[in-house]
């Protein structure tokens, strides 16, 4: 899908402020940086130097989270004096590792570790995030007395009432979506209870973890033996790495911690605080310095873990222990792990970019797939790809059996008689303009569990309401969208010539560092420019083998110069890149490994403008002349015919037999035909509609058959057999169980969700509730009347009508 190009409007900074900015750059004009600071908001010299110099800015302290931090400092305090076991609950991504990973030294100067104080993060693969009960159990019988959760836990309410019971208090540290209502906890720190205004809002789930403990040393301020300033290092990595806003603390945090985190990896490897840390950059060629060090370089690696093998513990001892000989064959470890996860991150997009040419994005406002192979450790990255690319909010879920369900299907355990469905689980990105954690809590009803916030969310559902919650959540987003653009756009900040890049431009622009959400790092248009001595390789791992990655590299030209500037381009072939004359996105890096500046490519097109294939896909049908016309080249009005006029053997057209029930379904076929340049014949016959009471008794009997004869079948099948759609059949299924029988799915056969198996069986626990049971039909038979009447209305309305409405 075609890429909207927008340049941020260009407004020249007053003389006094370009001054201004000139003297934290000596050694350049200052002159693009003063533009990009002047358009971001920055316009007066108290705002600049708390921008650009953190020892200026005067942070937010610990205790404006109010009550809830002094109960959380009171209830550490009775832990320690009481000699309690603490619990530290983490998550299993960057975030979680570093908020863990603060608290682990943070609360370790006043708890001692590994007999007080013990960490526990889920599994990825096998518990997803969040409190859960079997863990909750396990840290019972070790004699917990207090969990402190970082990075998760502000809706797990049943998981704490549960934990509570079992005489377990628990503090919840969070920045995740809050609760409707305050849980039952000693006590829940979350900046989202905060005004949207405060400087402390955006922060991430280590950045909460830090105030936390930063509160107990100053309720405790004699006992920590080391500075509270040791965990800022790890503070930035898990800010940076979680995408949050960098404004207000988080801005100032960040700062301070990329400055540490240098100042650390210049000491030898003997004399780190954080060895760990050090050998992770020293894996991934980076020096520290830049926040880009962390958003691609620590924060993959530590992400990888998780991603590729479910089990990320280890990633706390790589980033607090002092053990040197541990730590780098731990972050050896760490960097295999993402190795592989570039491979299946490539392998995977493949997969899902194949499935999103076959929709129709003209009619597709949320994209959800659905596969039995893929692995959903990466998802969550291809799902950021995929929105990225086309505008539009992606969901991506695996069907992939658990290990237990595998397991239990080769002892020839049936999960028949559990009320338990399979699930898919799966992860889910946005565009910036849509709230997916309003947009996915509004089809709750459909999920097993969800959360995040409003820009990624994960989620659970059982297979057999994939189609029914792809078709709610595109009917939600349709509805209130209220004219938001799902085009996909990329944002260049300022134009310039190849002669401007270089060393003095990437000083300017390291005056707006650290970049993230809200002060995103600077993308600069370079117009009519051409590429030369462009390669491309796979890269390797550190063991020497090929990873299924590929960079290319190149040099950028214009006519401003005739020296080229060098650049990368992640993920593509240098026969991606234009021939001739083109403009491009790009942002301006140094590459600490060469020691050189080049830029790191965005986007690129013609500059001759974008050729719009469609309309040259159908030339050859221009000279075809048939009974019943060809209209707008490609659609043939075949509808009532009982013989279908000869066309040229070169041209088979695509045969829409089955009347359809919506623009939406038209549209794809419509799209379907452009894809693989062929007519499409409207081919469907004037329907026999049967009464909708007798389509119900209809699915009443072939259900009770089924249960009775334990046969299975597809919903395709049955919507098939019944002659009713994907919506009205969700809403039968719901019926029956009134009547003593329920559809479940048969485990062993998943694949696309609507050719999964179902199974009906008799459910004689079933209470009837006839009201209900009577509203439950009801729908069903209004949803009957209303698909007759809409293939009613597509058996006679005029060609003309459908092409003008399927097109818009």
């Amino acid at each position: 899908m075609e890429q909207q190009w927008n340049l941020v409007a260009a407004e020249q900074p007053p003389e006094w402020f370009l001054e201004a900015v000139k003297r934290h750059t000596p050694n350049s004009r200052g002159y693009f940086a003063a533009q990009l600071l002047w358009q971001r908001g920055i316009r007066n010299p108290a705002q600049l130097e708390a921008f650009v110099n953190f020892k200026v800015y005067q942070p937010a302290n610990a205790l404006e989270f109010g009550e809830e931090m002094r109960l959380a400092v009171a209830r550490l305090e009775v832990a320690r004096e009481k000699n309690e076991k603490v619990a530290i609950w983490g998550d299993f991504d960057a975030d979680g590792i570093t908020s863990t990973s603060v608290l682990w030294d943070g609360l370790g100067q006043f708890f001692p570790q590994n007999t007080s104080l013990s960490y526990y993060i889920p599994n990825r693969m096998t518990e997803s995030h969040g409190l859960n009960l079997p863990g909750i159990d396990n840290l019972a019988k070790l004699g917990c007395k207090l969990i402190v959760t970082c990075d998760t836990g502000s809706t797990n309410i049943d998981e704490i009432i549960y934990a509570n019971k079992l005489g377990i208090d628990v503090i919840v540290t969070d920045h995740h979506t809050l609760p409707s209502v305050r849980p039952p906890v000693a006590a829940i720190i979350n900046p989202r209870y905060l005004a949207k205004e405060h400087p402390l809002y955006h922060l991430s789930g280590v950045a909460v973890a830090y105030k936390l403990v930063e509160a107990l040393y100053e309720a405790l301020p004699n006992i920590p033996q080391e500075p509270l300033e040791d965990l800022l290092d790890l503070v930035a990595v898990g800010l940076i790495a979680d995408l949050v806003q960098l404004s207000g603390d988080c801005r100032y945090l960040a700062q301070r911690g990329i400055q540490r985190l240098q100042s650390d990896f210049q000491q030898p490897p003997t004399l780190r605080r954080r060895p760990g840390l050090g050998r992770l950059l020293e894996l991934c060629q980076k020096s520290g310095d830049r926040p880009t060090d962390i958003s691609f370089g620590l924060g993959p690696r530590i992400n990888a873990v998780s991603r590729i093998q479910g089990d990320a513990r280890f990633c706390v001892e790589l980033l607090t222990s002092r053990d040197l000989e541990l730590v780098h064959k731990l972050a050896e470890e760490a960097e295999l792990a993402n190795s592989r996860r570039k491979s299946l991150q490539k392998d995977i997009a493949q997969q899902v970019n194949y499935k999103v040419s076959q929709l129709d994005l003209s009619t597709t406002s949320v994209i959800v797939l659905a596969d039995l192979q893929w692995s959903a450790g990466v998802l969550g990255l291809v799902a950021g790809q995929v929105a990225q690319e086309t505008g539009r909010p992606t969901i991506l879920l695996s069907t992939e059996q658990s290990l237990e369900e595998r397991e239990g299907q080769e002892m020839g355990i049936s999960s028949l008689s559990s009320t338990t469905p399979l699930l898919a689980r799966g992860s889910a990105r946005s565009i910036n303009s849509v709230d997916l954690y309003q947009l996915v809590k509004e089809q709750a009803h459909l999920l097993h569990r969800f959360g995040g916030h409003p820009f990624a969310a994960g989620l659970s559902i059982p297979v057999e309401n994939i189609p029914i919650f792809t078709q709610a959540i595109n009917q939600q987003l349709r509805r209130t969208s209220g004219g938001i653009s799902l085009v996909p756009t990329v944002q260049a900040d300022i134009t310039v010539k190849v002669a401007d890049l270089g060393k003095e431009l990437f000083l300017e622009f390291k005056l707006l560092e650290p970049c993230g959400m809200g002060n995103p790092a600077p993308k600069l248009l370079i117009q009519n420019c051409w590429f030369e001595n462009s390669w491309h390789r796979n890269q390797q791992d550190s063991k020497g083998k090929k990873i299924q990655y590929i960079k290319t590299e190149f040099n950028i030209c214009d006519e401003s110069t005739k020296n080229p500037f060098p650049g990368i381009w992640w993920g593509h072939y240098k026969e991606e890149l234009p021939m001739g004359r083109c403009d491009c996105i790009a942002e301006i890096d140094f590459n600490s490994f060469k020691k050189r500046y080049e830029i790191r490519l965005i986007a690129v097109r013609s500059a001759q403008g974008l050729i719009d294939i469609d309309e040259n896909n159908f030339d050859i049908l221009n000279s075809l002349s048939i009974n019943n016309q060809l209209n707008n080249k490609f659609a043939l009005d075949w509808r009532n015919l009982s013989e279908f006029p000869s066309l040229p053997t070169s041209i088979p057209p695509l045969y829409l037999n089955q009347i359809p029930t919506s623009w939406d379904e038209i549209r794809i076929w419509i799209k379907r035909s452009h894809h693989q340049k062929k007519p499409l014949a409207l081919a469907w016959k004037k329907p026999e509609h049967q009464p909708a009471q007798e389509i119900w008794r209809n699915l009443a009997g072939l259900g009770k058959y089924l249960a009775r004869t334990e046969q299975a079948v597809t919903r395709v099948q049955l919507r098939e057999k019944i002659g009713i759609g994907d919506l009205t059949l969700h809403l039968g299924l719901k019926v029956l169980p009134y009547l003593g029988i329920r559809a479940t799915l048969r485990n062993d056969t998943v694949t696309t969700p609507e050719y999964c198996l179902l199974v009906f069986i008799e459910d004689s626990d079933c209470k009837p509730n006839f009201q209900q049971a009577e509203f439950s039909l009801q729908q069903f038979l209004i949803a009957v009347k209303e698909e007759q009447f809409q293939r009613d209305y597509f058996a006679k309305v005029p060609l003309s009508t459908i092409l003008a409405m399927a097109t818009r």
